[in-house]
C-alpha cells in the first residue's frame, strides 16, 4: 500500500506533463493553417497588398499595373499605374513599387504606392491614387528619402509601407552588405512637406536564419488589436539592388506598436516560419501581407510571393 501512494504522485505528476505536452503541440499545429493557394500566370512580381472594399489590390514591383481580385482570388479589375505596352517594366527604369498601403484624405480614401528608393532617381517616387475614381497624382521622394540616407540608410530599400494612427509606417530592408532593417515612423501625408515631416528611425528585428540576413518585405497592421505584422524573408544579397537564391519567409508579430514608436529598437514579439508551418511556402519569398478579417480569436491574411522570375503567388491564411 504503501509503494503505491508513493507511485500515485509520480504517475500524477506524468500524466499532467503528458496533458501540457498534447496541449501545446496542438496550439502549435494550429499556430497557422494554409487554407488556399493560387498563382496569378498574367500578373508579374507580386509586392505590395491591401485589402479594401471587399477586393484585394496587388502590386508588383515591375508590374505595369494593380490587379484586383476578389476574396477568392478570382480575378475582377486592374488599374493602370504605368500606361505601357508590355506588363513587365525593364529593372533598369522601373519604379520598383514594393507597397501599396491605404490612408484617409479629407475622409475619402485612397491608395499610397511608393518606389523602394534603391536606385535614383528612377525609386524616388511614389503614386497617390483616389480608390474610387483612379485618378493618379505622382510625387518625387528625392528630399524624404535624401533625408533618410543623411540619417543613417545608406543602402536605402523601402519594402513596406502602412497607416497607423500616428502617422505612416515605412520598412526599409537590410542586406547581407547592410545588414540593418529599419522601421520608420512619419506624419500623414509626409509626401507634402517632405523637409519638415517628422521621421523617427528605429532599428527593428533579430535573424532566426543565420545563413542568410532576414529583410523585412512587407507591413500590414491591425486597428483592432494594435499589432504590426511584418513578412520578412532570407535572401543571398549583398545589395538592394540585386536579387540572390531565396531562402526561407517568415511572419513577426509585434504588439502595440503604437507605445514602441519611440523606442530606438524594437524586436518581434512572435515569429512565425511559414516554412515551418506548411512545406508549401518551401522556396517562395513573401513579399507582403494584408488581414481580410478578424475577431478576438483568429485573423485571415492573404500572403503574397515573388519568384524573381516574374511570377506571383497569392496565399490564404488563419493565424
Amino acid at each position: 500500500m504503501k509503494q503505491v501512494q508513493k507511485i500515485f504522485p509520480t504517475i500524477k505528476k506524468l500524466f499532467f506533463a503528458l496533458l501540457l505536452f498534447v496541449f501545446l503541440f496542438s496550439c502549435r499545429g494550429k499556430e497557422l493553417k494554409l487554407i488556399q493557394i493560387k498563382r496569378l500566370v498574367d500578373f508579374p512580381s507580386g509586392s505590395g497588398l491591401a485589402f479594401y472594399d471587399d477586393k484585394i489590390y496587388i502590386a508588383g514591383d515591375d508590374a505595369s499595373f494593380i490587379m484586383k481580385t476578389d476574396s477568392d482570388f478570382n480575378v475582377r479589375d486592374s488599374i493602370v499605374v504605368f500606361p505601357m505596352l508590355q506588363k513587365r517594366i525593364p529593372k533598369e527604369t522601373k519604379a520598383d513599387i514594393e507597397s501599396i498601403a491605404i490612408f484617409n484624405k479629407n475622409e475619402e480614401p485612397y491608395f499610397f504606392l511608393t518606389g523602394s528608393g534603391s536606385l535614383s532617381p528612377y525609386r524616388d517616387s511614389c503614386l497617390i491614387i483616389n480608390t474610387h475614381t483612379t485618378e493618379k497624382t505622382i510625387y518625387s521622394l528625392d528630399t524624404f528619402y535624401n533625408r533618410l540616407r543623411i540619417d543613417g540608410i545608406r543602402d536605402l530599400n523601402i519594402e513596406g509601407a502602412v497607416s497607423i494612427p500616428a502617422g505612416i509606417v515605412l520598412a526599409s530592408r537590410g542586406n547581407k552588405g547592410f545588414p540593418r532593417n529599419y522601421l520608420i515612423f512619419t506624419t500623414h501625408r509626409f509626401w507634402e512637406s517632405q523637409g519638415t515631416s517628422a521621421i523617427r528611425m528605429v532599428k527593428a528585428g533579430t535573424n532566426p536564419d543565420t545563413s542568410f540576413f532576414s529583410g523585412i518585405s512587407g507591413l500590414e497592421y491591425s486597428a483592432k488589436t494594435d499589432k504590426l505584422l511584418l513578412t520578412v524573408s532570407t535572401e543571398n544579397t549583398a545589395n538592394s539592388y540585386e536579387d540572390g537564391s531565396i531562402g526561407k519567409s517568415y511572419l513577426w508579430i509585434i504588439n502595440d506598436i503604437s507605445s514602441k514608436r519611440r523606442l530606438s529598437a524594437i524586436n518581434p514579439d512572435r515569429i512565425i516560419d511559414l516554412e515551418q508551418m506548411d512545406i508549401r511556402f518551401k522556396g517562395e519569398k513573401i513579399e507582403s501581407v494584408c488581414i481580410l478579417s478578424e475577431d478576438k480569436n483568429e485573423m485571415h491574411l492573404v500572403l503574397v510571393a515573388d519568384d524573381d522570375k516574374g511570377g506571383t503567388v497569392l496565399f490564404k491564411v488563419v493565424l
